[in-house]
Formats: C-alpha cells, structure tokens, sequence
C-alpha cells in the first residue's frame, strides 16, 4: 500500500471514531435517580432486595446508572409509595401491589392471594401465564411500570396472644395483617388492621392489636414479635409466595435508552432470585432460636384452615363485581392456579410429603 493511501484511510478511521465516540457517550448518559421503599433498613433481606437491584444495576451500566434507595419514612410513608412513584415524587418505589387494594383489590393478585400460588408458580404465572401483561393493564391506570423484584416464599401466619383452637377464636380477634387476608378473615369476625412493618411491634405491645403477621422467622426475631407474643402459627395461607415489586414512573421508564431498561429488567430479576433464596437460607435457623428461646410453635387446626379458604374463594367471586379489573384478571390466574395444582400434586407434593416427614434414619 502507498504512504500515501495508507495515511488517507488512517485519517478517514480517526475522523470516524470521532464521531463515534460521542454517539457512545450519549447512549451512556449519567442517571441518578431515588427508589422509595416500604420497609425499614433493620430487614436487611427484604429492605435489602432494592440495595441488590441497586448494586447489580449500576454494575451492569458502569456505574452510569445509579439509584440511591431510601427506607420506608425517609421520604415518603411505607404505605405510599405507589403515590410517590405515580406523582413523580421519586423515579422507583420497592414495595408490596397488596398495600395498596384500597384502590383496587386487583393490587393483591400482584403480589399473592390467599390460598394461591406458591412463589415458583406466582413466578411461572407472571412469565408464562400472561401475568406479566394482566397486571400492566392495572398499573398504567397509576402511570407505573413494574418488574418483581423479590419473594419471600411462603409467610408464616404470624404472632397471638392466645391459641386458636376453633373458629369461634377468630372472633373479635384485631390483627395486622396485609392484602385481601384480612377481608377474608373479616368474614369470619376478625378486625384486620394494615400496619406497616416498623410500627407492628409498638401496637402489638401496647394491646391496639392481638395478633401480627409480618413474613417469617428471619425477619420476626428481628422485629421482636416473639417479646409481645408467645404462639407463633403456621402456614401463612394468605401468603404462599407474595412478590415484591419494583413500581418505576411510567414517563421516566420511556425515557431511558432501551440497553438501560434491559439492565434494570435484569437487575430486578436478580434481586427476586436473591432474596427469595436469602430467605429459605436464614428462616431455619431464625426459627430454631425462637423455639429455644420459648416460642410455641402452632399450625393452624383444620377446620380453621378451610373456613378461611371458603371465605376467601366467596370474596373472590363477590370482587367481580366490584372490580373491572378483578374481573378481568382473576380467572386466567385461577385456572393457572388450578392447573399448577395438578401438577405440584404429582410430583412436587409426592417428594415433599415423603422427605419432610420426620422418621428415623
């Protein structure tokens, strides 16, 4: 090749990274924006599920995107964080959809419905059962967009003063508790209150509440439920695999280049898997030191168990009625569900039944 030529095309290339560079450099612009969640700092695994979808987010854009979080009360209530993403007060919330079915019940089947899905199939739903786009429909009526961003798996049903031995004990009963389950249990005479996770203790020590649920041993030992309360029930039936969710101001989401939107799609997801596998890592031991500690461990009796479920399929069947939503929704998710059953019941219920009964080895 000529010097000459070969200085020409060298020339050309220069010129053209040039202009390149700055092409680059716009499609990675400098973000920094503030993510309000519903939980305190103390629950480092559920608070903590926002601090991972931080972190992995601005790894995966060079540090270009970064969202500071915020703990529930810094910026704006636990229980408003979907009006502080819809009124643009912050760009992203971290939060439960249940919180907030006094806008519109549908808000619950975002996050779990009592005796529903377990968190694979809440999982297996929102990505092959049209859950995902079910549940979008709801959310631009509040302009957010939303990713899951953490589970907890299945809850624990929570703290009481007293045994429940029969339904009758349910009457009367006041409880915090989250989403649709305190409806249901309405039904059968309990007085459910909605407390955020940072203010259930002092109420539950104070007597303005008999009864707590929050999510499981890990975090319970934390909150102190076990100094107010002695007997601790299982399962949550209310709470087979809730979703936590990443809410994101809609306007703010069609702003950002689409490489950037992937990042934060797969951010989210990490921190779902994250905090869903925390939990089933530190629960056992959590529950070990509260039995030691005195804890009375209880299951719920039978007959409790399928009261409650007749409750909560006749609530479901009366929010028809009263949500479009909710109407909408629900039975594409009840014939999953009814289907996922079927399945879990061959395969997944005949491991289970035979590995975690207790027997000599």
């Amino acid at each position: 090749m000529k010097r000459r030529a070969f200085l020409k095309q060298a020339a050309a290339g220069v010129a053209a990274g040039a202009v390149a560079a700055p092409a680059i450099a716009q499609s990675q612009p400098a973000i920094q924006w503030r993510l309000a969640s519903s939980f305190p700092k103390s629950l480092d695994t559920i608070y903590g599920a926002a601090e991972v979808f931080s972190k992995r987010l601005a790894e995966m854009t060079d540090n270009k995107f970064q969202v500071r979080v915020f703990a529930a009360g810094e910026l704006v209530p636990g229980l408003q964080v979907l009006d502080a993403v819809q009124n643009s007060t912050v760009e992203m919330g971290h939060t439960a959809p249940y919180y907030y079915v006094g806008k519109d019940p549908a808000f619950a089947i975002g996050t779990c419905l009592p005796f529903g899905f377990n968190a694979r199939q809440h999982i297996a739903w929102k990505l092959y059962g049209g859950g995902n786009e079910a549940m979008a429909l709801l959310y631009k009526d509040y302009g957010v967009h939303h990713f899951a961003c953490g589970n907890t798996g299945v809850q624990m049903g929570g703290w009481f003063r007293k045994e429940i031995k029969t339904v009758a004990d349910l009457k009367g009963l006041k409880m915090r508790i989250g989403g649709l389950a305190g409806q249901v249990l309405a039904k059968l005479g309990v007085v459910g209150q909605q407390i955020a996770g940072g203010d259930i203790y002092p109420a539950l020590e104070r007597g303005t509440i008999d009864a707590a649920e929050w999510v499981g041993p890990y975090d319970d030992e934390k909150l102190g439920f076990n100094k107010v309360a002695k007997f601790y029930y299982y399962p949550g039936w209310w709470e087979g695999g809730p979703e936590l969710s990443l809410f994101i101001n809609e306007k703010k989401w069609a702003e950002l280049p689409k490489h950037y939107q992937a990042a934060v799609e797969a951010a989210a997801a990490d921190a779902n898997m994250h905090t869903l596998a925390r939990y089933d890592a530190k629960n056992p031991e959590a529950l070990m030191r509260l039995v030691k500690g005195g804890t009375q461990l209880r299951p719920f009796p039978r007959p409790v168990m399928e009261a409650c479920e007749a409750a909560a399929f006749q609530l479901y069947d009366e929010l028809s009625e009263k949500s479009p939503h909710w109407k909408r929704i629900y039975p594409g998710w009840k014939k999953f569900r009814d289907d996922q059953y079927l399945w879990f019941r061959v395969a997944e219920y005949g491991f289970d039944s035979f590995a975690y009964t207790p027997r000599k080895k």
